[in-house]
């Protein structure tokens, strides 16, 4: 077994030239930031969809969304919920196409949330370290290695024209989804379900 032990950075010269590479640091972390915010903001509207969908409270939708403590699982129960509760298809459709864009912009989002950041001796930042243990050919390793060049830097910017949007979409849904909640067919009082048969 052979110990490596990483060479601490010179500190010194990180401080002494980082103000010369100040502009696009900022950007990039600006993006970061925007990325972040912009997620936050459409994650938090699913709280809408899950009310409608429980035909139930703010509250209430607000109480089970934070007792689920994981974005995957709040996005699955909302899968659930409409495949059960939602018969209009276009509806369906329009929500399967909200979550599926979600879930591309939390791959990003997460990718640079969780992530080391490598810099070369001019305090440039020119690569992420993912944190992610995967197995590749056997092996157990940390993530992917990805250069912060400017296509990843034009992907961070559509990215969040990508959120900004989302986000609109999102709130122009909610009203369909309400009326189409508001006005589902309800099971007549004493109709059993078809999968709640007597033994």
């Amino acid at each position: 077994m052979h110990d490596q032990i990483s060479h601490s950075p010179d500190f010194d010269e990180l401080d002494r030239i980082a103000p010369n590479k100040a502009g696009r640091r900022n950007l990039l972390f600006a993006l970061i930031g925007n990325i972040n915010y912009s997620w936050s903001n459409n994650e938090s509207t699913f709280i809408y969809i899950l009310q409608h969908l429980m035909q139930t409270d703010e509250l209430t939708a607000t109480l089970v969304f934070g007792t689920l403590n994981t974005t995957r699982a709040r996005l699955e129960l909302i899968e659930r919920l409409a495949d059960a509760k939602l018969k209009d298809v276009a509806l369906k459709k329009k929500l399967r196409r909200i979550l599926r864009i979600f879930n591309e912009s939390t791959r990003l989002r997460n990718e640079f949330s969780h992530a080391t950041f490598k810099q070369n001796q001019q305090g440039e930042i020119t690569h992420t370290h993912s944190m992610r243990i995967q197995r590749k050919n056997g092996q157990i390793q940390l993530g992917e290695i990805k250069a912060v060049d400017d296509a990843r830097i034009t992907q961070m910017g559509n990215a969040i024209e990508k959120l900004v949007k989302l986000n609109r979409e999102i709130w122009a849904f909610l009203p369909e989804l309400q009326q189409a909640m508001t006005h589902a067919p309800e099971t007549k009082e004493g109709q059993r379900s078809p999968h709640l048969q007597p033994s």
